[in-house]
């Protein structure tokens, strides 16, 4: 574990990141030293190691590989999401890894990133997790959402619609849009209401459905018909 890679200035995003493959974080390191606004502040190479350095200096967003030793990524998003305050944690994987990235999201994730995107895309997804949007890599999102709805992907005792019972007319609204992918920006337009007042619905929304993150309202979303 470490921090050796100086400071940004004040305001920057925190960033963990926690992979096995030593090779794998320096190059996610390089790409991201490339935005001002981002600072990696510790690396961890085995899930708990990412667990203790998060636990002692919070951090903004975690970066969390799925396989790594001593500690699974899976068991590690399952403590890092309990932490107060939790970073947003993105799992960070390849192609064809759906089951684990399904578990993930259901444990409590903010999304999941393909290693082999390319940087710009790296920098956007942590921005948009420390901004509280769902980072959904495009070329995965298709294979998890029917996955889960067709597996029966549950997030939670209760029926969807009993989940959403509590939900104010907006609430559904905004929940919808969750379901759409659609970011805190591009709903504060469409229904023309201030980024603060999404936030506050977005969280009343988690609050009220016992989801853990965005994308498992999306989901919710899904199930309940509220998305197409």
């Amino acid at each position: 574990m470490s921090d050796p890679h100086g400071e940004r200035p004040g305001g920057a995003v925190r960033v963990l990141l926690a992979d096995d493959e030593e090779m794998i974080r320096h190059g996610v390191r390089l790409i991201l030293r490339h935005a001002e606004d981002i600072d990696v502040v510790a690396e961890a190479a085995n899930g708990a190691e990412a667990v203790e350095l998060a636990a002692r200096n919070p951090v903004d967003v975690a970066l969390i590989d799925i396989r790594m030793p001593v500690l699974d990524g899976l068991a590690a998003i399952e403590q890092l999401v309990r932490l107060d305050p939790k970073p947003q944690v993105v799992m960070l994987t390849t192609f064809g890894d759906e089951e684990n990235v399904t578990r993930a999201l259901q444990a409590g994730a903010s999304g999941f990133l393909l290693k082999d995107e390319g940087p710009q895309e790296l920098i956007s997804a942590v921005r948009a997790a420390a901004a509280g949007d769902a980072v959904l890599s495009p070329g995965v999102t298709g294979h998890v959402v029917r996955r889960m709805l067709q597996g029966g992907g549950r997030l939670g005792a209760g029926s969807a619609d009993e989940r959403l019972a509590a939900l104010t007319d907006r609430e559904r609204e905004v929940l919808a849009m969750l379901g759409e992918g659609l970011s805190n920006l591009e709903i504060g337009r469409r229904l023309e209401i201030g980024l603060g007042t999404v936030k506050t619905h977005v969280g009343r929304i988690l609050d009220k459905t016992g989801t853990e993150s965005r994308v498992q309202a999306a989901l919710l979303a899904h199930q309940a018909g509220l998305a197409g």
